[in-house]
């Protein structure tokens, strides 16, 4: 289970933890050189940044993390809240004014689940259409050999590609690669 990291002075790390890791296991760490440390060879799914930490800000960790594949939330005295917010905002860094209510922080972080179920579909929608794509260019290759060698038809070709696929009980792109790799070893 991916935990939180929470980077904070120490006499805020017990709060930000109740509020930020119920139920999750959860690091907190002092500065953010602690906090690169531990995200080498940790498994989490969020950071918690209490701005600013002693060795800087923390915008930076922030940006760090989110590269990383991790959602970040950045808290930060409410005057500042605005002006950071729009430098973080186009890295996906989440920036939170303090003081922050628990309800504030619960809000948040509903908002990065629903945000991150959202890239999950967006991410698998990509991958299923990305198949799609070479699946297609595998065939049309196949077609142009088809016509090239068997002086077929784009038609025809694309008729003889299903009707072995149908009858071998395999995929088009199986067949496809099949008379690929037999034509180009033709050529060798």
């Amino acid at each position: 289970m991916a935990g939180v990291l929470i980077v904070s002075t120490p006499g805020a790390q017990d709060a930000l933890k109740s509020v930020f890791a119920a139920g999750a296991p959860a690091l907190c760490c002092a500065s953010a050189g602690e906090a690169r440390r531990a995200l080498l060879g940790g498994d989490y799914a969020l950071l918690v940044v209490n701005a600013p930490l002693p060795d800087e800000f923390g915008r930076e960790l922030a940006i760090q993390a989110v590269d990383k594949g991790l959602d970040a939330i950045l808290l930060c005295a409410a005057p500042q809240a605005e002006k950071v917010a729009a430098g973080l905002e186009k890295y996906g860094v989440l920036v939170l004014p303090r003081p922050l209510s628990r309800q504030q922080a619960a809000f948040a972080l509903r908002l990065l689940r629903a945000g991150r179920q959202r890239m999950r579909r967006i991410l698998e929608e990509n991958q299923r259409l990305t198949k799609r794509l070479d699946d297609a260019r595998v065939t049309g290759q196949a077609k142009c050999l088809l016509a090239l060698h068997e002086q077929m038809t784009e038609a025809e070709a694309h008729r003889h590609i299903e009707k072995l696929a149908m009858d071998a009980r395999v995929t088009r792109r199986q067949i496809a690669q099949s008379i690929i790799r037999r034509y180009e070893g033709d050529a060798e």
